[in-house]
This record gives C-alpha cells, structure tokens and sequence, in this order.
C-alpha cells in the first residue's frame, strides 16, 4: 500500500478587489440623458424616502419598512457609513436642477474578495418612463467594473415583475435562471429571477 501523493503547497488567492480601494474613492456623480442627475443621497432627501417607502409599488416589490422623516434622515447616514466601510453603495435618481430624489440605484452586499455585488433599484412616479432607471444602471455597472474593480455583479427580481426584467435585460444582465420561492412578499412567496454579467461580458 501506497501512500497518495500530496498536493503541492499553493500560494493564497489574492483579493479580486483590495480593501480600502472602495473607500478610497469618492462616490461619483453623473448627468443622464434623461435629465436626471446620479448623486449621493442627502439629508434633504429624506422626506422623498419617506414617500418611496410608502409608494405601493416600491413597497410591493422591496418590501421596506415605513419611515419616519427622522429616521429616513438616520437611513441616509448609515448609507454612507456603509459605503466608508464598504459595504454598499447607494445613489439617488434626482432632477438635474438640484431637486430632491425621485428614484434609488443601490450596489449592495459587495464582497471585494469576491468581486462581486447585487444591484437593486426603485423609482417614484415622478421619475417613470424617462428610462432612468436603465441609463443610470448602465453607468453605474461601468463604474463597479472599471472604477471599482468587481468581477460580477447580479440582479434579482420578482418573476412577476416584468418592469425590472427589463432593466436588467436592457443593460446586459443575462437571465441565468429561476429561484423557486426565493422570497416572501405580502401575496405570498414569490419566485425570482437571477440576472448577471461579468467585467468579461
């Protein structure tokens, strides 16, 4: 009887993206075509998020709690405190002219030793139908890619939500498959889609 050859020692898988590259960047902002603007949310905002959070729309597909002004002001915050420690990313959707915010585009459980991190996204009435939410996804999947260093980024949405399919689609967000009763909403459980696309797509 033999004994079975070892496996040769290797070296430790290296970090896809380094800790502090992301903390170390400033949160970028960017025009759209649409007219809208991409920016950091502000306290000012608060009174928007406290009107998403009680949109039924919004509230039916994410599922957020309702909000004081008070606390969506301590909502925001955090928001950043989590970008610092690299956490999550989150931008508003707002007029060009510096109004308050109509709509959301959040890059959240990053894993920089991965490469990887979900987008999610909601708008207001007052931002549909000017494509927003599809330009401002775009830019923002160049800049998780080019700027940020990720390798894959993903996207999951209720089957039944035909609006946010399109989204991905539109912006290259392959659909890889279905999550059979991947997440409970107020009708009930509902599958998801999973979209992704790689820095290599």
């Amino acid at each position: 009887m033999t004994d079975s050859p070892t496996a040769p020692p290797t070296a430790p898988i290296p970090p896809v993206v380094p800790t502090g590259r992301m903390a170390a960047l400033v949160q970028p902002s960017y025009a759209l075509p649409c007219g809208l603007h991409l920016r950091p949310w502000e306290p000012y905002d608060a009174p928007a998020l406290v009107a998403a959070y009680a949109d039924p729309d919004i509230r039916h597909w994410n599922r957020p709690d309702p909000l004081t002004e008070e606390r969506a002001v301590t909502r925001i915050a955090r928001w950043h405190e989590r970008r610092h420690a690299e956490r999550s990313a989150v931008w508003a959707l707002a007029p060009a002219d510096g109004g308050s915010a109509v709509g959301l585009i959040g890059l959240a459980d990053i894993d920089l030793r991965g490469g990887s991190g979900e987008f999610t996204y909601w708008l207001l009435p007052a931002g549909r139908g000017a494509g927003a939410t599809t330009e401002g996804l775009a830019v923002l999947t160049r800049w998780a890619f080019e700027e940020l260093g990720l390798h894959r980024l993903r996207i999951t949405h209720s089957t039944a939500n035909p609006a946010s399919c399109r989204v991905a689609l539109n912006c290259g967000y392959a659909l890889e498959g279905t999550m059979r009763g991947a997440l409970l909403h107020a009708d009930g459980w509902h599958d998801e889609h999973l979209h992704a696309r790689l820095s290599t797509d």
